[in-house]
């Protein structure tokens, strides 16, 4: 199923399991279930719990978990359709970060591309990438795991 109307804030936030500051996504512009791609924006203001006022803005290592809180916006959007509530996700494994802005400046948006690159059973590997005015500061491989069963990992 492929979007035809933007994901605005706040139907977002109930389709993900982050809630509170920790919710770090202000949109869906695009995505296709089928294709299992997704691209979402955050606005950076001082509202952002990652917000440092000596820097007027986040630091760069926030792009990872714009990162993973897209592939989990692509579940629970992809969950919705078959009636499921937003599943957990596991973050297994991060490769090939790069990162090459050291701030992303309060005023600016952040634009989150996300497509599958993977999937295994309930693991699943996503090619990332975070762009600023166009042009491409954050890089990386997620591989994550989607569950509704948390004793997977409470008796680890």
């Amino acid at each position: 199923m492929t979007a035809d109307t933007v994901i605005q804030e706040k139907e977002l936030i109930s389709l993900v399991p982050h809630k509170g500051k920790m919710f770090l996504l202000s949109r869906v512009r695009a995505y296709n279930t089928e294709e299992r791609t997704l691209t979402a924006e955050y606005d950076i203001t001082p509202d952002c719990m990652f917000y440092d006022r000596k820097i007027d803005g986040i630091p760069s290592w926030v792009c990872f978990e714009f990162m993973a809180q897209s592939i989990s916006a692509l579940s629970g959007i992809a969950g919705r359709a078959r009636g499921e509530k937003p599943k957990l996700g596991f973050i297994l494994s991060v490769s090939n970060m790069s990162i090459c802005a050291p701030v992303l400046k309060a005023g600016t948006t952040a634009v989150i591309q996300i497509s599958e690159d993977c999937a295994v059973d309930m693991v699943f590997t996503f090619a990332c990438a975070v762009f600023l005015d166009d042009k491409q500061i954050a890089a990386a491989k997620l591989t994550v795991m989607d569950t509704t069963d948390v004793s997977l990992i409470e008796n680890r």
